[in-house]
């Protein structure tokens, strides 16, 4: 009885899943979650992927774990790099100390007017440059991670298969 439930709910696990698709498949559901993992869509990362993976038919764990490769210590960094070449391609220039400026805005209360305006006023010009430099950063991240996973995927995949010679009715 046990490997009878065993063995339906790891079918119904799999159809939900779709952990055997194939190589390229598997990889390319990655590649979606890293691309909404960096894209400039912050907070919608998680539920436009899953959103995807049903719509597609992907494995929504490997979109899931693209979305996830996007970890909270690269991402200041990452938006910072993609926002500021995007502002030097488009010629944005940043205001004078910006820096200071900007520190200077958590002297005042979230909750007040001035805050929200003059955050606006000191970041509304990098709106264009932060879209488009995430964006494009989140597609050639998500290339790159296309072209590493499939071969890992395929290496993976035989490591399993050596590893596990049972019986299909088994599995």
């Amino acid at each position: 009885m046990i490997r009878l439930t065993r063995a339906v709910l790891r079918r119904w696990l799999e159809a939900l899943l779709h952990i055997h698709d194939t190589p390229a498949r598997t990889a390319g559901a990655f590649a979606i979650g890293v691309a909404y993992g960096f894209s400039p869509l912050l907070g919608l990362h998680t539920l436009l992927a899953v959103i995807t993976a049903f719509v597609l038919n992907l494995n929504r764990v490997a979109v899931v774990a693209g979305v996830y490769s996007n970890l909270p210590w690269f991402m200041a960094p990452y938006y910072t790099v993609t926002t500021m070449a995007a502002a030097w391609v488009l010629g944005v220039e940043l205001p004078p100390h910006f820096a200071h400026q900007l520190a200077g805005l958590f002297d005042r209360s979230f909750a007040s007017r001035e805050f929200w305006h003059r955050l606006w006023t000191l970041l509304g010009p990098l709106v264009w440059p932060y879209a488009l430099g995430s964006t494009l950063g989140a597609l050639i991240l998500a290339g790159i991670s296309y072209n590493l996973a499939r071969p890992a995927i395929i290496a993976g995949r035989k490591h399993l298969h050596l590893r596990h010679d049972t019986p299909e009715e088994v599995r």
